[in-house]
């Protein structure tokens, strides 16, 4: 199975603050392991909660959000949970099993799809978005990003991580 390395992955902390979005790059250690990932996360201000927006390789993505004491996580693709470290602990955490050696051809999301329903994105639009598997996760997020408002601070953001 493969650790996440720095150079794998790329975390950006979103939070509202006075009615703006604010975004910040979390360390590299919170890319390997879920645990870190949430506390991270929960050290964050925010208005109704944070959430953190993460890459890995652009294969895949994970969204952890903390509202309210309350730990949301969405998975972009079940299958990377039997080749990475961090989605096999999304998995667990969401006490699900990696999908067996004749399900890995079929691609789809597992976690808490409603994760931005507040934020005026649903289900099924996330579901959209997912399902595009013609896209690399690196276009899905800014997707997202452009979804739920903040695509020019969170590509500013990943253009200074991955330049």
């Amino acid at each position: 199975m493969a650790e996440t390395s720095a150079s794998d992955a790329y975390a950006v902390i979103v939070y509202r603050a006075d009615g703006r979005w604010e975004l910040g790059v979390l360390p590299d250690a919170a890319t390997s392991h879920l645990d870190g990932l949430i506390a991270a996360v929960r050290q964050q201000p925010g208005e109704n909660g944070a959430f953190a927006l993460v890459n890995v390789a652009d294969e895949f993505f994970v969204v952890v959000r903390v509202q309210m004491g309350r730990v949301r996580v969405l998975l972009s693709d079940v299958t990377a949970g039997v080749a990475w470290d961090l989605a096999a602990q999304v998995l667990d955490h969401l006490d699900l099993e990696a999908p067996g050696e004749d399900d890995l051809e079929d691609i789809w999301p597992v976690g808490d799809l409603g994760v931005f329903d507040d934020l005026g994105l649903d289900e099924m639009e996330m579901g959209a978005i997912l399902s595009d598997t013609d896209s690399y996760a690196d276009e899905m997020l800014s997707s997202l990003a452009r979804r739920l408002g903040f695509s020019e601070p969170f590509e500013r953001v990943v253009d200074a991580l991955v330049n």
